[in-house]
């Protein structure tokens, strides 16, 4: 029995889905913005232009997929197999943008 209490499916999906797409834009906007205008020495120029490769991709899969869930009404979903390498390719960005910033922070240590 549905409890009507319980929001639509398609409620749910726009209260957790079209947050955490936008959330993915923004993160991975930052992400391919620090990697486009500062130099890493910690990694080697191959290395930041992979990383940056894989999230001008991930961008552009995320832009569909929120083009997909915008245009159905949020009627559609996305498969954890989706979504983890996403996180994954995110969290990347992040401990790389945070040893950035920790070495910035410390310039004698480099």
């Amino acid at each position: 029995m549905i409890s009507p209490n319980l929001p639509e499916e398609s409620d749910l999906l726009k209260a957790i889905l079209e947050p955490l797409l936008e959330d993915l834009e923004y993160w991975f906007q930052r992400s391919q913005h620090l990697l486009e205008t500062e130099e890493m020495s910690f990694l080697t120029p191959s290395q930041q232009s992979d990383l940056l490769y894989r999230v001008t991709e991930v961008q552009r899969e995320v832009r569909v997929a929120k083009t997909l869930f915008q245009a159905t009404g949020g009627q559609v979903g996305i498969e954890m197999a989706v979504l983890i390498p996403w996180h994954q390719l995110l969290t990347e960005c992040w401990q790389v943008a945070t040893r950035f910033r920790i070495e910035q922070a410390n310039p004698a240590k480099n």
